[in-house]
């Protein structure tokens, strides 16, 4: 079984350098079923890969290294960039196992509208500064597999400082996590600017009820 990979750095900084890393199988057809498509996953060792059904139709799965996701932030944000660069034009919305994701863009940002429920159950855990979300070594104890730590950098100006440590989904640490951004968003009830992970930027806002939307640039690695 044969399949090609591209790979896309999703949430890069305003220069085109750092973002999350994104493997994407446009032909998802050459790796049949959720199995295969979970050991190229594993095996790729990306924070995600997605896997293209049907391209016209904006359909595709998501696998982190452990588990497949029904909607996750960066995968949105990427597959609707190489989407807008595939077809020549920018999808409407993406169609995902949780249901249709409307995408959009803003200058030089793609942005996505996901629903909260099917994000992970980040928790989320506020420290004294960014110097200190900097100085981390990893999660603050063994047992926070899905975390998200985070301070701020200016609170008026909604710029937070964050790292996230995802064990539970087979990533020792997120470089930028869309998903835990929304959450973060939603739960502070403000657009944030995040500096994430080495040097990410992911932006986010709360959305509808039961909503958030995360949107960042996007660039071929």
């Amino acid at each position: 079984m044969t399949a090609e990979v591209q790979v896309l750095r999703v949430f890069a900084d305003q220069a085109g350098r750092y973002g999350n890393q994104l493997g994407v199988v446009l032909d998802g057809g050459a790796v049949p079923g959720s199995q295969a498509r979970q050991e190229l996953a594993a095996e790729l060792g990306y924070a995600e890969t997605i896997f293209f059904d049907d391209l016209e139709r904006a359909s595709f799965q998501i696998f982190t290294p452990a588990t497949e996701l029904p909607f996750a932030g960066h995968p949105a944000v990427g597959a609707a960039w190489i989407l807008h660069r595939e077809l020549g034009k920018a999808p409407d919305v993406l169609r995902v196992p949780a249901g249709e994701v409307p995408t959009w863009q803003d200058v030089d940002d793609v942005w996505v509208r996901g629903p909260l429920a099917s994000t992970p159950p980040w928790w989320h855990e506020r420290l004294e500064s960014a110097s200190a979300v900097d100085a981390l070594t990893g999660p603050l104890v063994p047992e926070q597999d899905a975390t998200q730590l985070w301070a701020w950098e200016d609170e008026a100006a909604g710029v937070a400082r964050v790292r996230v440590f995802a064990r539970r989904f087979g990533i020792v640490e997120d470089e930028a996590c869309g998903s835990a951004s929304m959450r973060l968003a939603a739960a502070l009830g403000r657009r944030l600017t995040i500096h994430h992970g080495a040097g990410s930027v992911v932006l986010a806002q709360p959305g509808p009820p039961g909503y958030a939307e995360v949107g960042g640039r996007v660039v071929v690695d």
